[in-house]
């Protein structure tokens, strides 16, 4: 404590830990926010992170509609995962991986049957 005040100082009170289930949710979420357009029968998107100190690296998988723009897709879902992380979980995000697990037909302009090339 200093002084007599009460108050304690920063260094003494400790720290908190966000666990990386957490974080891992908070990118999920992030991810599902990100994409244009999710596939009606698309799995919800899923995160791994690993936590060192104050800094995340995150890994995302999901499933896109298709046809899309995979790449402009994948970068949004990138700055979307690292700025909600660092908002709401005060940690860095120097990677974020973005993995496309299945590409889902949109279904415009198909027949039943046939396959999209």
């Amino acid at each position: 404590m200093k002084g007599g005040t009460g108050r304690v100082g920063a260094a003494e009170r400790g720290q908190t830990r966000i666990a990386d289930r957490v974080v891992a949710k908070i990118a999920a979420q992030a991810a599902k926010e990100a994409v244009d357009e999710r596939p009606q029968d698309a799995a919800p998107p899923r995160a791994t992170v690993t936590v060192h100190h104050d800094t995340a690296r995150v890994r995302v998988s999901l499933d896109l509609a298709y046809p899309c723009d995979i790449g402009r897709q994948c970068g949004a879902v990138r700055r979307r995962v690292a700025e909600r992380v660092r908002a709401l979980a005060g940690m860095e995000v120097p990677e974020v991986a973005v993995q496309v697990e299945r590409l889902h037909p949109s279904g415009a302009g198909t027949a039943p049957g046939r396959s999209i090339r």
